[in-house]
């Protein structure tokens, strides 16, 4: 799943140009000849994207190179006249310097008067534009690295360079070089003898360099524990130091180790035990993440640390070992992969953490046996963490660790654990460029799934993409909107047990007291306190309220709607940016009616979010909030939208061929589909979401057509299948009074919600319809009646000489013809009501009462 992708290789990209233009050994055609992998090497990595590489020259000398990893362009910068054993090596922004160690054996002549001093270990500074004059800067009997410090502006044409001279004596000097233009074109070292230095740290026992904050990190021990220390270089202000943070455990190494250093070929190897195994890996988006191994007690597990300082945790994994056709163990190898920190044992496992969110361990990867594989892998790899490169210095490549989205969606639709199944999609969804041919096949992969899983999963797809679509518009979002559908989480997952220790107080204190520092880390880190308040701000129960009080006011009385005329509106401008998301043609014809109930849900939904938003990020200002959050709703109703569409797609549907008159011809595709649509719906209103205007029609016709009338009836008791007028408009138009159909109406009238009621029953010729109706007409003029003076006479209705005298009946219809003569008429489009209606149906209904039929 995890590959390393090439970005670099001398091979290809360097032995050519060296080839071509004769900077290689010549051969006895006087030819230049290739060179060997051992004979062209890197040795190290630069901020602005320069390898810095060397080789065995003509006439046994030792050249030094820069490639650009952007332009894809060599260039020489300097040649020795004998062959020198490069420990470290860089080169200034401006490649007017070259600072180089060299190591040298004790007793060899040296033929240049600049290199007498011996020592094992020579450090100097070259000047390369074009004076070539050269400084020792060091001379001692330890390994030297050198690193030269880059700026981002170029406003100077020729600034103040600054070089960090890392010495393994456990001693890190800074110097400032000035650098000045002779007879305009030669860059020399202005007053070389006097360079001024200081110490940045001494007696550490690990250090990192980090290229793209230029930033340093090192370790030292105070009262027996380790301590790491950041300390940040401004070229155009006073460096700082930011951080000091006690990482929690002994100091028990006795070798040091030098992290993104660029690496030295001649170095003693030494075992691991003997050096900590940490690293440090930090990214644009404010996370500062320290990875160690602890010491292993035994060949059975390992126990290593992820301190997520931008959270304010300490995650501490335990990883039982596995049989595995490895010989041997090796070391813990951490890698920058994105949004993901892999911690890598090859033959064993992978483990990839999301430090992104860390706060649900199913969000995370563990792979083990053939899963867990990294090709191609060389076990001398060597991780430079603050570029996300990794440096495979015996083959002379650098690679990007990338994940494999066809690997990750195989290992989706293999797995058999929910756990894993949640990460992989997470990390589909979320972290890689997910299209809309990635989408439709997790969507395809969910329809294959159980009812408890698929309904889960579900939730998670449609929060995780709309999550991914909102803070790709402004990362602002990202710690206001949830990413998961999930709150907490607390299964196992084999093989792997972790805990957690907060730490956020004791370290946050630390980096808020600090003037300067990581403004987006900072940032992170505050709103984290605050992170308990954000969640409570928006939760789906308070959306869940406002559904369930909607829709109670609803029942009661239908005017209840004009109370949500903005919400309304609201919801109008978001459906009608929906169609726009999608050029394809859809197969459903959601949002083809007036569905009130889950417009007036769109619009609460977008007005609740943009409080929230406005709330806690005000800064973005009310009108691009408004943007962003009806955005935010028009992708929800659309992804709901698209899992239904891919599903009737999958299975051949078409919404032209689903008729209520042909019930008898259903196929299993429909029942399949049906099921599918209430683990949406499920899945939807868990998360008390709304639904695209439709929906619920749709799936009503289904019902109607796959299942028999007491399982229909029993799903829409259930709440699992929810009428609309829609629906109950085309029960009435599509289907005859036969005997089975009018059972079917009557069970289907007799549980309409009763704003409905009134709109449907008018439209069915049936004795029961009509009953309905006047009844309700006689409800509503004796509610008229009772707020009129009492002491106004009863207008007597001239009484037909034919008409039976029926006392009961004759004087309801008189006080309703004395409000139907006062007040007009409440059923104006219904020109059939009248007072003569209602005795009409009052005089049917008592004969069929009576047994009288016809009489």
């Amino acid at each position: 799943m995890l590959e390393l992708k090439s970005v670099f290789d001398t091979q290809s990209e360097v032995a050519p140009w060296l080839v071509k233009g004769k900077l290689t050994p010549l051969n006895e055609n006087g030819e230049s000849t290739n060179l060997s992998r051992t004979d062209l090497q890197i040795i190290n990595v630069e901020k602005n994207g320069g390898v810095v590489f060397t080789w065995k020259g003509k006439k046994g000398t030792t050249c030094v190179g820069l490639h650009d990893l952007h332009k894809k362009q060599n260039k020489l910068l300097y040649i020795f006249d004998r062959e020198v054993s490069l420990i470290s090596c860089s080169v200034n922004k401006e490649r007017t310097l070259l600072a180089v160690s060299i190591l040298q054996s004790a007793g060899r002549d040296m033929p240049l008067n600049t290199f007498r001093p011996v020592s094992r270990c020579l450090t100097l500074l070259i000047e390369i534009h074009p004076a070539n004059n050269t400084k020792v800067l060091k001379a001692i009997d330890s390994n030297v690295k050198v690193q030269f410090l880059y700026q981002d502006s170029d406003a100077r044409v020729l600034p103040e360079s600054h070089l960090l001279i890392i010495s393994e004596d456990r001693c890190i000097e800074h110097i400032r070089i000035r650098v000045i233009i002779e007879e305009g074109y030669r860059a020399v070292i202005q007053d070389p003898d006097h360079l001024p230095k200081e110490i940045v740290a001494e007696d550490f026992f690990w250090a990192q360099w980090d290229t793209e904050a230029q930033r340093l990190f090192y370790i030292v021990e105070k009262e027996s524990n380790a301590v790491l220390m950041c300390y940040q270089f401004y070229l155009d202000r006073s460096n700082e130091m930011l951080m000091s943070l006690s990482l929690g455990f002994p100091l028990i190494v006795t070798r040091l180790r030098l992290v993104n250093f660029g690496y030295n070929y001649f170095h003693e190897e030494g075992k691991s035990s003997e050096s900590l195994n940490l690293q440090i890996f930090t990214d644009h988006a404010g996370a500062l993440s320290v990875c160690y191994s602890h010491p292993m007690q035994n060949d059975q597990e390992f126990i290593y640390s992820v301190i997520l300082l931008h959270y304010g945790w300490r995650k501490t994994f335990r990883v039982s070992l596995e049989k595995s056709k490895c010989a041997s163990i090796s070391d813990l190898a951490f890698l920058n992969v994105g949004n993901y920190i892999a911690v890598y044992v090859p033959g064993y496992f992978l483990h990839l953490i999301n430090i992104q969110h860390p706060n649900l361990t199913c969000h995370s990867l563990f792979l083990s046996g053939d899963d867990a594989k990294v090709k191609p892998w060389n076990r001398q790899c060597d991780a430079l963490s603050s570029s996300d490169l990794v440096l495979d210095c015996h083959l002379g490549k650098i690679y990007k660790p990338v994940l494999n989205p066809q690997l990750l969606m195989l290992f989706m639709r293999n797995s058999k654990l929910v756990c894993h199944q949640r990460a992989a999609m997470h990390c589909a969804i979320l972290y890689l460029q997910c299209n809309s041919d990635m989408e439709s096949q997790i969507i395809h992969w969910l329809c294959g799934l159980s009812a408890s899983a698929c309904a889960d999963l579900i939730q998670e797809f449609i929060v995780g993409t709309i999550y991914r679509k909102a803070i790709s518009e402004t990362n602002a979002l990202a710690k206001l909107l949830p990413c998961s559908s999930l709150v907490s989480w607390k299964g196992d997952i084999p093989g792997i047990t972790c805990t957690t220790e907060n730490i956020l107080q004791s370290a946050g204190k630390r980096i808020h007291d600090c003037k300067v520092f990581w403004e987006v880390m900072n940032t992170n880190v505050e709103s984290l306190k605050n992170l308990e308040s954000l969640h409570n701000s928006l939760d789906t129960n308070s959306l869940g309220r406002m559904k369930s009080r909607l829709l109670s006011g609803m029942k009661v009385d239908a005017r209840a709607i004009r109370h949500f005329t903005n919400v309304l509106e609201t919801a109008k401008m978001i459906l009608s940016k929906v169609d726009a998301l999608s050029p394809e043609e859809r197969v459903v014809p959601f949002c083809q009616e007036e569905d009130c109930q889950q417009m007036a849900l769109i619009g609460l939904m977008s007005e609740k979010l943009k409080e929230h938003v406005l709330k806690h990020a005000h800064s973005l200002g009310k009108k691009k909030i408004d943007v962003i959050v009806n955005n935010y709703v028009a992708n929800l109703l659309e992804c709901i939208w698209k899992i239904v569409d891919t599903i009737w797609k999958n299975y051949g549907l078409r919404t032209h061929n689903l008729c209520l008159s042909n019930r008898e011809e259903v196929n299993s595709a429909e029942f399949v589909v049906f099921h599918m649509m209430i683990w949406v719906l499920q899945a939807v209103e868990g998360l008390s979401l709304p639904l695209p205007p439709g929906y619920h029609t749709i799936h009503m016709v289904l019902g109607a057509r796959c299942l028999p009338l007491h399982s229909l009836l029993h799903y829409i008791d259930l709440g699992l299948l929810h009428l609309t007028e829609q629906f109950v408009t085309r029960l009435i138009e599509e289907l005859d009074n036969s005997e089975i159909n009018e059972r079917f109406k009557l069970s289907i009238m007799a549980r309409i919600p009763e704003i409905i009621e009134q709109k449907i029953c008018c439209l069915w010729d049936h004795p029961i319809s009509t009953s309905h109706v006047a009844r309700n007409y006689v409800e509503i003029l004796l509610k008229k009646r009772s707020t009129q003076q009492k002491s106004r006479p009863i207008f007597i209705r001239e009484q037909d000489p034919f008409e039976n005298e029926f006392l009961p009946l004759t004087y309801l219809a008189r006080i309703l013809t004395e409000v139907e003569y006062e007040a007009p008429n409440p059923f104006e489009a219904q020109q059939n009501v009248d007072v003569k209606f209602v005795e009409e149906v009052a005089l049917k209904q008592t004969f069929i009462l009576l047994g009288l039929g016809n009489k």
